[in-house]
């Protein structure tokens, strides 16, 4: 079960490379003057991440607990520095990254991987009182910082996975059940606040109101999907990829897949990518302790996620939001986190058995009980010796 979860990733990214370079090829030679630009740096990037993934995966995930509070407070640091004017980096009317000169850092992918290990090592021990009130404090705090740069994407994302290991970990439940209304007329509230959302939500509801404008990535991801038909175009035959497509090699690098092996090579990716989710569920399942059923079921609720907001952006069931699919599209800071968590997942799978150890298990001691599977001399001897031992 492991050697295989491991090397799903790697199949993903494998093919994410290539349409990395397909995706990117035409925007790099007028940017750069190279169609490899972009292509050379994912290489470098999932080099980098394969490293970090080898490495958690051998990395004892219980260390984690006492590296939790540290790398919060780096994070939250972080997050706070993006916003500075000469420290943080903009584009595309967003404060999203700090430039280290040589790489640019993403702080709120790091939000991602810190909530998980900082949540999960919080909740693994049982404490007396209530600490919902501690939770939303941390959660609406790290996400303002989020919303101030602003990436509604990644708060929806923390937001969300924070909720889902604060249910995994049995806290006051009754507080999440009258939080999903108020955290939806939040995100609402918002959305109507900020005209760019609100032209967003009004493109999801209607791409052809404003084709030209703030529906035209909506529209052209439909034509890229609709021009693939059942079989797609062939590789290297998008013509969405001429600069037609805005972010094609990263978000919406699904539809250039769409377009150039159809509705069979979507559904192919997707059935990868669910293979994916289904092992790692089998390891959050037999996780034999409740630190690493958190760390686990808040792992795999990260991939859930982005991998169903990405692919729901793209056939229009959900507003396109900036969200990357994990080991396909191009950025270095999302496939780093992603590989990283990855690793840990591995690594808490080392400790669990494989579902069927775990059945043989039991069937043996279901045999060994009965006495099924035995001989009859062997089950008549064990019997009169039980009758002596009670005589």
């Amino acid at each position: 079960m492991r050697s295989r979860l491991f090397f799903i990733p790697l199949f993903i990214a494998f093919i994410g490379l290539f349409f990395v370079f397909e995706a990117s090829s035409i925007r790099a030679l007028n940017e750069t003057g190279d169609s490899f630009y972009y292509f050379k740096l994912q290489i470098v990037w999932v080099s980098i991440g394969i490293f970090l993934m080898t490495f958690f995966s051998f990395f004892n995930y219980r260390r984690l607990y006492a590296l939790s509070f540290p790398l919060m407070a780096a994070t939250i640091a972080s997050l706070i520095f993006v916003l500075i004017p000469g420290i943080g980096s903009s584009a595309l009317g967003a404060r999203r990254w700090i430039d280290l000169g040589i790489i640019t850092f993403q702080p709120t992918e790091l939000a991602k991987l810190s909530m998980i290990i900082y949540l999960s090592s919080w909740f693994a021990t049982r404490e007396k009182g209530q600490r919902f009130l501690s939770f939303m404090l941390l959660l609406g705090f790290v996400m303002a910082l989020i919303l101030l740069q602003p990436d509604m994407g990644t708060t929806i994302i923390v937001f969300a996975i924070s909720i889902i290991i604060y249910y995994l970990a049995g806290e006051q439940l009754l507080y999440l059940i009258l939080l999903v209304p108020a955290s939806i007329l939040g995100f609402i509230f918002l959305a109507h606040t900020s005209p760019y959302r609100l032209r967003r939500l009004m493109a999801f509801l209607d791409p052809s109101a404003d084709p030209l404008g703030v529906g035209y990535h909506v529209n052209q991801i439909l034509i890229s999907l609709s021009n693939g038909g059942m079989l797609g175009r062939g590789f290297g035959a998008s013509k969405q990829k001429y600069l037609f497509l805005p972010e094609a090699h990263t978000d919406s690098i699904f539809a250039i897949i769409g377009e150039e092996f159809g509705f069979v090579g979507a559904v192919l990716i997707i059935f990868i990518y669910g293979v994916l989710i289904y092992k790692m569920y089998q390891i959050a399942y037999l996780a034999k302790d409740r630190y690493s059923r958190l760390l686990a079921g808040g792992i795999l609720a990260y991939f859930c996620l982005q991998i169903t907001i990405n692919l729901a952006g793209m056939v229009t069931l959900l507003p396109l939001t900036g969200v990357p699919l994990p080991f396909i599209s191009y950025g270095g800071s999302n496939l780093l986190i992603s590989f990283t968590l990855m690793g840990i997942m591995l690594n808490i799978g080392r400790s669990v058995k494989s579902p069927s150890t775990t059945a043989g298990h039991k069937h043996h001691k279901a045999h060994k009980k009965t006495g099924l599977g035995m001989s009859p001399l062997t089950v008549r001897a064990k019997r009169t010796s039980k009758r002596l031992r009670k005589a």
